[in-house]
């Protein structure tokens, strides 16, 4: 089973290349935003729970989003494997995973980063919002995300590393020059 944890900053291109991984590696999806809206549009009692506290302006806490993944995860028994996408975002939701799998028999096979420099990203997420509309696609708010990445996420990268399971990978270039540089770390494990 390959578990695989994408990582990087806002703009490092996280979505589309996890679209190519997901298409050649039969993995299943684990978004948690889309996971939360879809427990929520369920009205499971998870979901009703996250919404009473969305609704209060409030992060979900991590043991309902750990919940969460482990009925997806439940949910797809013939799964290859999961891609997780914006999570762990801290050291105690990558403990909470690693114990989460370790209970279903299975854990995270590597983290693939995509290291992308400030600058780029910038250029790259003001751009998109010249077309996306975006609000949040501006410089200011851009530098803060990053920002933000560095200081509370970017820790999780040192958390799998301590394992041996991080590979960083240039977040440069074509889409496809990427991309191989992430099966050629994917490549170790299938």
């Amino acid at each position: 089973m390959l578990n695989l944890v994408l990582f990087g900053p806002p703009g490092a291109g996280k979505g589309t290349q996890s679209e190519y991984i997901i298409g050649d590696y039969k993995l299943v999806h684990l978004s948690t935003g889309n996971i939360l809206r879809a427990e929520v549009e369920a009205g499971t009692e998870l979901g009703k729970y996250a919404k009473q506290i969305m609704d209060e302006g409030k992060l979900v806490p991590d043991e309902v989003v750990i919940q969460m993944i482990s009925n997806k995860i439940d949910a797809n028994p013939q799964a290859q494997g999961f891609i997780f996408d914006g999570f762990p975002r801290t050291t105690p939701q990558a403990q909470a995973l690693d114990e989460l799998l370790s209970n279903k028999s299975t854990a995270i096979t590597c983290m693939v980063s995509l290291d992308v420099p400030e600058d780029e990203l910038v250029s790259r997420l003001v751009k998109r919002g010249e077309t996306s509309g975006r609000a949040d696609d501006n410089e200011g708010t851009v530098r803060k995300r990053f920002k933000e990445y560095t200081e509370k996420t970017l820790p999780v990268a040192t958390y799998y590393q301590a394992q041996n399971k991080l590979f960083s990978v240039d977040g440069v270039g074509s889409l496809d020059e990427i991309y191989g540089r992430i099966k050629s770390v994917l490549s170790r494990y299938v």
